[in-house]
């Protein structure tokens, strides 16, 4: 009765034909690897993908961007061997700033203003372009933080779903219902608990966040109009992100704050969450020598690989040097001084397993940038943080860590020795951290189905009925004051204040005349 009843199950199921899938990766590192497993896991389902990959944006040391064997297509692409140095160069110096504690919204437009140049070159790659025409892909999954693969996506005349790899409230996702009195604004760094001043901060973050997405179009409005059809996008970022047929956010509600989500939104936190695997025989060996201290793991993202400020890595080795565990560290070994002397307990790797250290039994401690990724991972396999936040939404998701026990946080302009150790044992010895990463760990893998699984069946939902339409809701292309009801509010105003008025000017005009009638 029970293989009856599957069998019918499994027969009533739509069908999905393979689809042709073009995914855009136009920034490196841990943006790419977020397309990558999602690339090669719709591959798995039958489908046809091609991933356009960008090269160079920006050199990772230890990093390597070789395909899969058996797996999705690459059609790759580059900027010039001159200007990668160049954009390189500019992005290590940013870094030194970052580390500085000079994270400024000119810098971020300077990044923009890098990516539009860039864009203007890959569309003015005639030959790929017409390449990736000829292949009529069914739709495209692009990296939405970038405004460049939405403008790929309307001059190839393909259907688009928006992945945004970071959280809900990023500078650059489409607009959700966010009641500013307990949804955090973008670089607010507030929690969902607000004061009154919290409440007149995030209101005043609100109120400048439309106005920094229009810098950042500006940067792109020249070249959408130089390869779109004149008038083809009036509104601009906005009417581009209104027209993905979904958008998916690489979060979900263990680290999330709750907050009203839309029909077109699909959470998918944890793409790259997955069991550990062994770790390599020499690093197992290590790791064991340290015994039941086990070790601490610093990652400050995929992008960084040194610290380019000597005082604060001076002060990071000497507190590091200050515990009983091992520091396994992810750090070029080209840019570490030669003056400086590493502590017997400190162990530099230009790429790190990060997964498979993380679901060791051995790791204590994840000390990161507080990237989404890592801190999904690091929720994943239970382990509290201590947070070292540099550059853009990672202060954002430090205090929603924070927030849910799940570590501290440092300013990097703050470090010092004594600081740095007795923060790690604080986050090792006091067992309220451990408990509330078991805690977030347990509602992430509670979800009945995986992230990267939950994507795809929306993926295919999206091709199977034909686009996103019928969850879009009409507030949409509803103007703002519809939308916020402000034209009937204006209305009920003036049936209310209107014989309101009428009266005072009545009885204005009689007093007027009695008054008349007494002088007479």
């Amino acid at each position: 009765m029970g293989m009856v009843f599957w069998t019918h199950f499994l027969l009533a199921l739509p069908v999905i034909q393979p689809a042709k899938i073009l995914t855009v990766s136009l920034i490196g590192g841990s943006h790419f690897m977020l397309l990558d497993k999602i690339s090669h896991n719709l591959h798995q389902h039958g489908h046809e993908v091609r991933m356009l990959l960008q090269y160079g944006t920006p050199i990772i040391t230890g990093f390597s961007y070789e395909g899969r064997v058996n797996s999705y297509q690459t059609s790759t692409w580059s900027s010039g061997e001159k200007y990668i140095n160049e954009f390189n160069g500019w992005f290590l110096e940013q870094q030194k700033q970052f580390f500085l504690g000079r994270d400024e919204f000119s810098s971020f437009l300077n990044f923009m203003g890098h990516l539009a140049y860039q864009c203007d070159k890959l569309l003015g790659d005639k030959e790929l372009i017409h390449f990736l025409q000829r292949q009529r892909f069914d739709i495209a999954i692009l990296d939405a933080f970038n405004p460049c693969s939405f403008i790929l996506a309307r001059r190839l005349g393909v259907h688009y779903i928006a992945f945004y790899a970071a959280a809900l409230n990023g500078p650059l996702s489409i607009a959700l219902p966010s009641p500013v009195s307990y949804v955090p604004v973008f670089n607010s760094r507030m929690t969902d608990h607000m004061n009154l001043w919290g409440r007149a901060k995030n209101l005043f973050y609100s109120l400048l966040a439309p106005l920094g997405q229009q810098l950042v179009w500006s940067e792109f409005r020249d070249v959408a109009e130089r390869y779109l059809e004149p008038g083809s996008v009036p509104g601009g970022l906005e009417e581009l992100h209104i027209g993905a047929e979904l958008w998916a956010f690489n979060t979900d509600f263990s680290l999330e704050f709750p907050q009203p989500l839309m029909p077109y939104t699909v959470l998918a936190g944890g793409v790259l969450n997955e069991p550990a695997k062994p770790l390599e025989q020499n690093l197992e060996l290590w790791i064991s020598s340290f015994g039941d201290a086990g070790f601490i793991i610093v990652a400050l993202g995929s992008m960084v690989s040194s610290v380019s400020v000597q005082p604060l890595l001076v002060e990071l080795v000497a507190g590091f040097s200050r515990i009983p565990q091992g520091v396994i560290w992810r750090y070029d070994h080209k840019q570490w001084p030669s003056h400086l002397d590493k502590p017997p307990n400190l162990r530099l790797v230009d790429w790190l397993p990060l997964n498979d250290l993380l679901g060791h039994k051995q790791a204590r401690l994840f000390v990161t940038h507080g990237g989404q990724n890592s801190l999904l991972q690091a929720v994943y396999h239970a382990v509290p943080v201590l947070g070292i936040p540099l550059f853009g939404d990672q202060f954002d998701n430090i205090v929603r860590a924070e927030a849910k026990g799940l570590g501290l946080t440092i300013n990097p302009t703050h470090i010092n020795r004594e600081l740095l150790s007795s923060t790690i044992q604080t986050l090792i010895q006091d067992i309220r951290f451990k408990s509330s990463a078991l805690s977030l760990s347990k509602i992430h893998k509670s979800h009945p189905v995986p992230p990267v699984l939950r994507l795809i069946q929306w993926v295919e939902h999206i091709l199977l009925s034909g686009g996103g339409a019928h969850l879009r809701p009409a507030s949409i292309t509803q103007p703002w004051y519809q939308r916020y009801l402000l034209d009937l509010v204006l209305l009920l105003s003036l049936g209310l204040l209107g014989p309101l008025v009428l009266c005072w000017s009545v009885c204005g005009n009689k007093k007027s005349r009695n008054k008349h009638k007494k002088t007479q």
